[in-house]
């Protein structure tokens, strides 16, 4: 789709929803007339349009704070868009990470996540935590040999509830299994951002092929 062919309103402009496109955050919301929206397509970075100041805009030509552009979606009216984008450091003009961070309803204390991203951080909170030892802080304390244990009997519950059981314990065994494995990366320090951008990498991509590439790449059949 064209520039061109967006609906902008009376003002020339379209409204922007900016999300992560690993994670599903949504970072920030803006507009955006069409020379913005060509800007933005061009040089794969997100352009906007102030409306205070009337002029076109860079995220991040003052902080370094690039959106990088990986797709631009018009939705059913051609009247809003999302750009979906690799943040690089916060996106909103506070410093905050999502402008998204004053709950009026639900929730917790934070910013608007998606589960995953909620769980990621709050089992952080846990690992940091001083107070009284919570189960993730337990088995963060026991290390890998511990962790390893409780993924693999979680895995194996969850494969036999796939297997001859309902779909409720199959959603609890797969939270389990979630849960655990959020433990394990953590442990390591890896993001969940990291896995989700291989998974990213994955897509169009015969499973075959890409086990075949892995297996080339460790020197396994």
């Amino acid at each position: 789709m064209d520039a061109s062919a967006l609906a902008y309103d009376a003002k020339g402009l379209v409204t922007v929803v900016v999300q992560d496109r690993l994670t599903g955050e949504v970072r920030m919301l803006a507009h955006a007339n069409e020379d913005a929206i060509r800007a933005t397509m061009a040089s794969g970075e997100g352009h906007f349009w102030s409306r205070s100041r009337s002029a076109l805009w860079k995220k991040g030509e003052t902080s370094g704070h690039v959106l990088r552009v990986h797709e631009v979606w018009a939705d059913c009216d051609r009247d809003a868009v999302v750009y979906l984008v690799d943040p690089e450091g916060p996106s909103c003009h506070t410093g905050a990470q999502s402008c998204f961070f004053d709950r009026a309803l639900g929730g917790v204390e934070g910013r608007a996540l998606p589960m995953l991203v909620r769980l990621e951080d709050a089992l952080e909170a846990r690992a940091q935590s001083s107070g009284d030892k919570s189960y993730t802080k337990s088995l963060l304390e026991k290390g890998a040999p511990k962790i390893v244990a409780k993924i693999r009997e979680e895995a194996d519950e969850l494969s036999r509830a796939i297997e001859s059981e309902s779909d409720e314990r199959v959603v609890s065994e797969a939270a389990d299994v979630l849960y655990h494995v959020m433990v394990g990366l953590l442990h390591r320090r890896v993001p969940l951002r990291a896995v989700l951008a291989e998974l990213a990498k994955r897509f169009g991509t015969s499973g075959h092929d890409e086990k075949a590439s892995r297996g080339a790449r460790t020197g396994s059949a």
